[in-house]
């Protein structure tokens, strides 16, 4: 009985093994997105408030690093990036913009959060503390977006 209860354990974490690498792949095409949203918010900004515009080039920069950091980790966990970005929505006007991106930012925290806790059950450190770096970075563009919004 003692050999089923160890086949079952390492069966189990296999699949919370794949489920975390699904994870990571979610937070890159997520990356993926925005880096895309913002870079196409940035060439299409109309507002007068042009340094808005401006910044979103900047953040956009910053996301492409998030998907290259997230992916370099879940190679060296055995797992195969995706290339495929999630949906994208570049918005019709700013306030449609900055209101998708602030969303975005929301939903980023929230994943990267829950990845920070898997990790850390996992015993996984080195992902915990990237993903740890990265949610500090998420909450400032949120705070960024939340203070734009406001001047818009």
């Amino acid at each position: 009985m003692t050999g089923g209860s160890a086949t079952r354990r390492s069966v189990d974490e296999s699949m919370s093994s794949k489920e975390f690498l699904d994870r990571l792949n979610e937070a890159i095409a997520r990356e993926l997105q925005v880096s895309i949203q913002y870079m196409w918010q940035h060439v299409s900004w109309k507002h007068p408030r042009k340094e808005i515009g401006d910044e979103l080039k900047k953040i956009a920069i910053v996301e492409m690093r998030h998907a290259e950091d997230i992916a370099e980790r879940l190679v060296e966990l055995g797992g195969t990036p995706t290339t495929k970005p999630a949906e994208i929505k570049v918005g019709e006007d700013a306030r449609e913009m900055i209101e998708r991106d602030v969303r975005d930012e929301e939903g980023a925290i929230k994943l990267y959060t829950k990845i920070i806790e898997d990790a850390e059950k996992l015993g996984d450190e080195a992902t915990a503390n990237l993903f740890k770096k990265i949610l500090e970075e998420e909450k400032n563009h949120l705070e960024y977006f939340m203070k734009a919004l406001r001047q818009l």
